[in-house]
Formats: C-alpha cells, sequence, structure tokens
C-alpha cells in the first residue's frame, strides 16, 4: 500500500533575527486589543495623560522664555503673572502626572495579563489532540508565549504611547528652533534620525540573541534544577556526578554570557558614538547662542527656549528611539504568543460532528497505520482488530510496538495516518473528541499525581462527584487507598504535596504529605474508578509501580470492575493478562498473534516466548528451567 500524502507542516520555529522581523507584525493591533478589551477605562485615561505629558516640557520652555523676556519691561507684573501661574501649574501636573500614570500602568498591566494569560491557556487547553505537546518546538513557543505573554501587551501599549509622547515632544522643540533658526533646526532633526535608526537596529538583534541563547538558559536551569532536586540527589551523590552536571551548567552559562557580552559591547560602542554627536551639536548651537546674544541678535528669553529646545529635543529623539527599541523587542517577544494563539487545531475536526451512540457492538480498528511525522517511521502497519462491547482486551508485546500509540488513538490524541477506527460503526474522526472522552475512563501508564487534596486528586476523574464524598470514598475502596488515604493527617482533604506549605508550617504533617509511587497509582486508579459507568475502560501498565501482594488485590479488583465492560489492558506482566477474553501481540507495529491465554500458550509464538522468560524467574534454579513452551505446561505459573 502506498502511504499517505503528506500533511501540511506547522510553521517551524523561527531561528533567525530576519525570521521574527517579518512575525512581529500584526503584534501591535492585538497587543492595543488586548490592553483596551480588559481596561478599557484605565487604557483611556492612561493614553490621554501620557500624551498630555508630551506637551509639559515645551510648554514650560515657553512660559520661562516669556517671564525672562519680561523682566524689567514696562508692562511689569502684569505681564509676569500669566506666565508665573501657567508655570506654577505646569509644574504642580509635572509633579502628580507620572505617579497617576505609573498607577494606571501597573493596573492595566494586571488586567491585561490576566486577559492574556486566560487567552494563552484556553487555546493551549483547547487543543483536542497531543501533537501540539510532544512536539519540541511548539512546546519551547508555548514556554516563551507563556514567560512574555501576559506582561508583554500592557509594555507595548506604554512603549507605543512613549513613541506619541516623544514624537509630540519632539515637534513641538523643534517647531520652536524653526522660530529661531531654520538651520539649527535641520541639524539637530537629522541627528536624532541616526539615534532612533540604530537603537531600532540594536532592539532586534538583542531580540535575535535572547532567541538565540533561550536554548542554553534553559538548559543551563535544567543542570541547576538537578543539582538542587531532592528526587535526583541520590543518583548524583551515588554516580558522582555533581561536578560533571555543574561544568555542563556553568559552559552554558559561559556560552550565553559570551554572546550578551558581545551584544552589549556593540550597544556601547553604537551609543557612545551618537552620544559624542549629540554633544558636538549641542556645544555648537550653545557657543552660536551665545555669539548671538552678545551681539544682540537674541534675547535672554530666546536662548533660554534655544538650549532647552536642543536638550529636550535630543532627551525626547534618545526617549522615541528607547521606546522604538523597546516596542520592536516586546513585539517580538510577542510573537510567540501569538503563534500560539494563531496555531491551526491539531486535528481535523467536524464541522457538524455525529452523535456518538452508545456502545453496543465494539470498536473495530480497520487497516490503521499511524506515524507521528513524515519524517517518523511507522509505529502502526494495517492493524486490524476488533474490540467486541463487554470484551476484554490484553495488549502484549515490547517496548516500541505500538501498544501506546493504540491507546492514543483509541482516545483521539491522534488520527490514523490511514485507515479508519470505528465506534459502533461510526468513525471517530466524525465525532467531537470531547464526547468520545467523556465515554472513556483510563489509567495512563504516566499518570498525573495533582498538587492538591488526596479527594481532589480523585474527583478530577468526575468533576460532577467532588463534593459527592460517598463516590470518592468508594473508588479508594476499590483501588485499595482508602485506609492510606483516611490515614493522613487531614484524611481525604490533606494536600498531597509540600509546595504550598509556609515556612511556618514546614514541620507540620497536616500542610501537606508526600506519596509512594505505589500509593500515587492506587490514587490514579480511584480517578479512573470513579467514571467506571464509562463504556471504554482503558489500562496502561496500572499496577506498574505495585509490589506483588498490591498487584494481585488491584488486579482482581479491576478484573471485578470490568467484568461485562468493555476494556483495554496494557501490562507487561503476563500473569495480569490471562484472564483477559482476548489477548493481542503487537510487534513492529503489526498484530502478529492473537487468542486467549492457554490458546497462545498451545502455539509456542511471541507470547509463550515472553511468557516463558518471565516464568523462568519463579521456576526452581535448574540448568533447564527455561526451555522450549511445549502445550500448557506453563499454564499454571503465575509470574
Amino acid at each position: 500500500m502506498k502511504p499517505p500524502a503528506p500533511k501540511p507542516e506547522s510553521e517551524p520555529a523561527l531561528k533567525t533575527e530576519s525570521e521574527l522581523v517579518p512575525a512581529s507584525r500584526g503584534g501591535l493591533r492585538l497587543a492595543v486589543s488586548l490592553a483596551f478589551g480588559a481596561a478599557p477605562v484605565a487604557c483611556v485615561l492612561f493614553s490621554v495623560l501620557s500624551l498630555a505629558t508630551g506637551l509639559l516640557t515645551v510648554v514650560t520652555a515657553w512660559l520661562t522664555k516669556s517671564v525672562l523676556d519680561n523682566l524689567g519691561s514696562e508692562a511689569g507684573m502684569s505681564a509676569l503673572l500669566a506666565p508665573g501661574v501657567g508655570l506654577v501649574a505646569v509644574g504642580t501636573a509635572a509633579a502628580l502626572l507620572p505617579h497617576v500614570c505609573r498607577y494606571l500602568s501597573a493596573e492595566v498591566n494586571r488586567r491585561t495579563a490576566l486577559r492574556a494569560d486566560a487567552r494563552l491557556f484556553a487555546k493551549a487547553a483547547g487543543f483536542p489532540g497531543l501533537s501540539r505537546f510532544e512536539d519540541p518546538k511548539f512546546l519551547d513557543r508555548l514556554q516563551l508565549a507563556r514567560q512574555g505573554g501576559g506582561h508583554v501587551p500592557a509594555q507595548v501599549l506604554t512603549a507605543a504611547l512613549g513613541l506619541a509622547r516623544s514624537a509630540i515632544t519632539v515637534t513641538g522643540f523643534l517647531g520652536s528652533l524653526l522660530v529661531l533658526n531654520p538651520v539649527l533646526t535641520v541639524l539637530v532633526a537629522a541627528a536624532g534620525v541616526p539615534t532612533l535608526c540604530a537603537e531600532i537596529a540594536l532592539a532586534r538583534r538583542r531580540a535575535g540573541v535572547a532567541w538565540h541563547v533561550g536554548p542554553r538558559e534553559r538548559r543551563e536551569w535544567f543542570y541547576g534544577t538537578l543539582l538542587a532536586d531532592a528526587d535526583a540527589a541520590k543518583e548524583v551523590r551515588l554516580f558522582a556526578i555533581g561536578d560533571f552536571l555543574r561544568n555542563r551548567m556553568l559552559t552554558e552559562r559561559r556560552s550565553a554570557n559570551a554572546a550578551r557580552r558581545a551584544m552589549d559591547r556593540r550597544e556601547v560602542a553604537v551609543q557612545s558614538g551618537l552620544g559624542l554627536l549629540a554633544s558636538l551639536i549641542t556645544g555648537g548651537s550653545l557657543l552660536w547662542a551665545v555669539l548671538a546674544a552678545s551681539r544682540g541678535q537674541m534675547s535672554a528669553g530666546d536662548v533660554t527656549l534655544l538650549v532647552a529646545a536642543i536638550a529636550g529635543t535630543q532627551s525626547a529623539f534618545a526617549t522615541l528611539a528607547r521606546e522604538a527599541a523597546t516596542a520592536s523587542e516586546s513585539l517580538l517577544i510577542f510573537s510567540h504568543y501569538r503563534y500560539v494563539l494563531d496555531a491551526p487545531p491539531d486535528l481535523v475536526l467536524a464541522l457538524k460532528p455525529r452523535p456518538l451512540p452508545v456502545l453496543n457492538r465494539g470498536i473495530e480498528l480497520r487497516d490503521v497505520w499511524f506515524r507521528y511525522s513524515e519524517q517518523h517511521p511507522w509505529v502502526l502497519k494495517g492493524v486490524n482488530l476488533t474490540i467486541p462491547q463487554g470484551s476484554s482486551i490484553g495488549l502484549v508485546g515490547l517496548n516500541g510496538a505500538g501498544k501506546t500509540t493504540l491507546v492514543k488513538l483509541l482516545c483521539r490524541f491522534y488520527d490514523p495516518t490511514r485507515g479508519a477506527i470505528l465506534w459502533d460503526g461510526v468513525d471517530l474522526r466524525e465525532v467531537d473528541p470531547v464526547e468520545l472522552r467523556d465515554r472513556i475512563t483510563a489509567v495512563f501508564q504516566d499518570f498525573v499525581q495533582y498538587d492538591l487534596t488526596a479527594a481532589e486528586n480523585i474527583a478530577l476523574g468526575d468533576l460532577g462527584a467532588l463534593d459527592d464524598e460517598e463516590q470518592i470514598v468508594s473508588a479508594a475502596r476499590r483501588a485499595g487507598a482508602h485506609d492510606t488515604l483516611e490515614a493522613l493527617p487531614k484524611g481525604y482533604q490533606t494536600p498531597l504535596t509540600r509546595m504550598f506549605f509556609m515556612e511556618a508550617d514546614k514541620d507540620d504533617p497536616e500542610s501537606g504529605v508526600l506519596l509512594s509511587g505505589g500509593q500515587s497509582q492506587r490514587l490514579a486508579l480511584a480517578r479512573a474508578f470513579l467514571r467506571g459507568t464509562r463504556d471504554l475502560m482503558i489500562l496502561d501498565e496500572p499496577s506498574a509501580r505495585l509490589d506483588a501482594e498490591a498487584e494481585y488485590e488491584i488486579h482482581t479488583s479491576i478484573t471485578r470492575h470490568r467484568r461485562g465492560r468493555t476494556s483495554v489492558l496494557i501490562s507487561h506482566r503476563m500473569g495480569s493478562l490471562r484472564h483477559a477474553d482476548v489477548i493481542v501481540v503487537l510487534s513492529d507495529g503489526r498484530i502478529v498473534e492473537h487468542g486467549d491465554h492457554a490458546g497462545l500458550l498451545a502455539i509456542g509464538g511471541e507470547y509463550a516466548r515472553l511468557f516463558a522468560i518471565q516464568a523462568a524467574g519463579y521456576l526452581p534454579d535448574e540448568p533447564d528451567a527455561v526451555g522450549p513452551c511445549e502445550g500448557t505446561a506453563l499454564t499454571e505459573v503465575s509470574p
């Protein structure tokens, strides 16, 4: 069979500075809309007051000129009163407005961060499949979006207002200079343009450096975490790998520091040159003004205005450049946030999903082929399998045979690359994944223990039972976890974490308890049992962390619980699968054997070989204890 046509690939992660620049386009509109949508009144007030501050220095310079020019004039106090009152008013506004703007900026930032994070995590939670979360490039983007998405929109708005404010100041002062000396106006304006362009270029380069050193800094963090992690402490000391990890960490730090140091040196060189140019223009202008005043061509007020205008223009140009650089850098960082928001669904969803029928006949995998991408090998190759309603199916195979991938397809975390999975004849691609998963309960091999209370950890299996203590306790009993949970300091209300305790509570067991691996697995089983009325139960290595006695108890409970229900059980321990109605053996992505326990032992194939290997550990230590499988000789040996 020919492989299916290639699927369209998602946008690759940005890698170069030139790629980062176009990716930031459109970010300003999104950032501003987020800010105004989150805090419209605060944004309007912040915008108006921020822009008003751009005029204050220009107005102050003109009022000062008026005062100086009218000193000693025949008009006397009447000519000085208005500009003097104006200076007092402007000075008062200049003293108050920064504090008001700072408060408004903080409020806009808080509300915008809340709105931005809500949208980001709604998007992340809304991906129906798993491919995004098993893609390292996308996870890198998501991490960067989390780091910058919340506060960057407010930064972009502040920078945009800073640009407008500086532009107002520059326009006002250049207009003032134009009245005094047109040639000088051109010189001052021309000197500001290189500053603006250089700062924007530096901002883009800084963003590029941050992008390139980001992986190194994350690796540095990883090595540092291992050195300080309690779970890793045993192996770090036993294998004496502390120096190795520390050297790796320091190597990554030195590489990142070298890149940032080179960037800092470039900034020093560029900004020093620009500062020298600004000082030459300021000095030359001041000398010209002094000479003009000595010849009576300029008044004291004119000289004051000129000096203020030149200094104000250069300061405003520098601020304009910094705000432009900040806005440019923020938008480049914000591109990661936009990338996540713009990412299409990782599954093709039906426009009009078909209702999912109650499982009456069973589930059929029809010629299912699957691979994770065009670059990956085939994981499943033409799998045909029927899971009759009410039956139990055991999946056996070596690591990498495709067992867990098959489970992912049953839950529709992925769609088959080719072929179909039918639920009572309905293709899973035609139904809503949310409705499908509401019909399934599962314990995954990589189950999660949440940093919540014991009761909440179980209730997450069915939030409708969050306040139903009877259901929670019943599920815990079936999973063999009740006695453990009841004996905790606060019983089922005990937090199963030490993450949130205060320093004063560090010695108080009621502030949190950590369970063992086996106890956590029982908790995961209880979570699955809480959803016990679902059409399909999936158990992927549900007893991997349990001792022999606990494993026997759990499998007895599982067998009792799944009787008459459709279930799929994956285990490397053959004894836990022997009571399944049908055992399916996967090898290299294909079904190579299927049948019941006794029948598979009788044919002496792959299942019998694997069973014999495990059974050898329970047989007497004799030279011929492990031999070829003959008939059902091993059926009474239960590893």
